[in-house]
């Protein structure tokens, strides 16, 4: 069953008007979305984006609701599909980042290091690329960048020459497979803390989907989008995302973002957000017991000045 992280939490800060007009960016289950327009005024509506086209469907049947619509996208595309859909500003905006509880409890899509299945991993079926791609294609350089920079894996170097070593006398086609191998790369006392190949897993799915980019390309956008007092809500599960998250709401926070050692200000940047969350919300201790996905969520929010 899909529990959403930080629920109360993020749509009670979510919501400044009722009759407003709102976007979830990850629909994913529809977790969020149920909460939402429970407290939100039967004139309110909600644009609700997944890229997924399977989540999509099952989440549509759920829904009965004419205020949502739903959008198979790429959250990158906020601008277009708003301006698709005639709309020009918006009372709040969410993020639920990362790979959905329903892709994770769906063996054949990859993304689990627990489940034997394909090495795939995208969360959008039509495209190209895969983690199988990834592992056989490869340099054992890129590789290593991928697992060092996207999963911040210590073992980054020696995992990748394992990989590229075993692909020399076959194809790696499964995700049990490719976990073997990460065991084998990596020291025996790494295996008795935290599963091995939960960071190359992140690492993998994080490039296949391109998800920090997509991040990076949507946060301008979700500011230039919201209404004055709207709030921007976004859930992160690692410390790319959060920092990313964390450094452009500071930014957009600051009235000037000329260095230290300049005399005056000469970059005529001025404000677009007010921070709501200094620190980032964590999830409570009963939630952490009863969820254990939540214990590294991280929610900061910020509204539109």
């Amino acid at each position: 069953m899909h529990e959403p992280v930080l629920l109360q939490e993020t749509i009670t800060n979510l919501i400044s008007d009722p009759h407003g007009i709102y976007v979830d960016c990850t629909l994913g289950g529809g977790g969020h979305l149920s909460y939402l327009i429970e407290n939100l005024a039967p004139d309110a509506r909600v644009i609700g984006f997944d890229k997924d086209i399977d989540i999509l469907k099952q989440t549509r049947l759920l829904f009965d609701d004419p205020r949502v619509t739903f959008v198979q996208s790429d959250f990158r595309d906020l601008d277009l599909v708003l301006e698709q859909l005639n709309i020009e500003i918006v009372d709040g905006i969410m993020m639920d980042l990362g790979v959905s509880s329903f892709q994770l409890d769906v063996a054949d899509r990859g993304f689990s290091f627990h489940e034997e299945a394909p090495l795939d991993m995208r969360m959008n079926r039509e495209q190209f690329l895969t983690a199988r791609e990834i592992v056989n294609c490869y340099t054992e350089a890129e590789i290593r960048e991928i697992l060092f920079k996207y999963g911040e894996e210590a073992y980054a170097r020696s995992i990748a020459k394992a990989i590229v070593s075993y692909r020399a006398g076959k194809d790696i086609e499964s995700t049990l497979e490719l976990v073997d191998i990460i065991k084998k790369g990596v020291p025996a006392r790494y295996c008795r803390d935290k599963h091995p190949a939960r960071k190359s897993f992140q690492a993998l799915r994080i490039v296949v989907n391109g998800e920090l980019e997509a991040l990076q390309a949507v946060l301008p956008q979700a500011v230039k989008r919201l209404r004055s007092g709207g709030r921007l809500c976004i859930i992160s599960f690692h410390s790319l995302e959060d920092r990313i998250v964390k450094q452009f709401m500071q930014e957009k926070s600051r009235n000037c973002i000329c260095p230290p050692d300049f005399p005056m200000c000469i970059c005529e940047h001025r404000a677009q957000l007010k921070l709501i969350t200094r620190k980032p919300i964590i999830a409570s201790p009963e939630e952490s017991h009863s969820n254990p996905r939540s214990r590294s969520a991280r929610l900061r929010v910020a509204a539109r000045i």
